[in-house]
């Protein structure tokens, strides 16, 4: 069964960790929608490879009408939590304990809506010290699957498991 997944992306967004996974959930007949500050919006990787027209702005979307949160790191994430709009968001969808993935430095906004307290979960290494202070249990591996709900990986290494445990998720 098809499920709709929110992606909140921006500038400078790590290409492959978008890419890659969007066109593995998009394959396997799951719709995509990229959200952001405003619809019509094209934003950039930081690598220069890819762009991505927004589909939805953030003031035009509510969380219950998604199945699941996908977001892909780069700096993205971090200019993203700058903003309430996208932290209410993120918390929303995990208080409803609705599928969410996050890659490399995607967890920020985890870490910005206090939602890790308790939960196994993983992230780029540089922001290992904020994901522990926020209450992780913090795992380095490849791939971290905490209660049926969360699925975290580090880095662009290791979409291949990301993307797997993520596609198991939405079924």
């Amino acid at each position: 069964m098809s499920k709709k997944i929110a992606c909140l992306i921006t500038d400078m967004f790590e290409d492959s960790e978008y890419t890659e996974p969007a066109k593995s959930y998009k394959e396997a007949g799951h719709e995509i929608i990229t959200i952001e500050s405003e619809a019509g919006k094209v934003v950039k990787g930081k690598q220069g490879n890819d762009q991505v027209t927004i589909d939805k702005g953030i003031d035009d979307v509510n969380a219950d009408e998604f199945d699941a949160l996908f977001i892909p790191g780069g700096f993205s994430p971090d200019m993203l939590r700058a903003d309430d709009r996208f932290v209410q968001f993120t918390k929303k969808m995990m208080d409803a304990k609705k599928p969410v993935f996050a890659i490399c430095h995607g967890p920020q906004l985890l870490i910005s809506a206090k939602t890790l307290e308790g939960r196994g979960a993983t992230g780029y290494k540089s922001i290992h010290v904020d994901m522990e202070y926020a209450g992780a249990k913090l795992q380095d591996k490849e791939v971290v699957v905490c209660q049926d709900q969360l699925v975290t990986s580090r880095t662009p290494d290791d979409i291949p498991a990301f993307t797997r445990e993520s596609l198991k998720l939405l079924g």
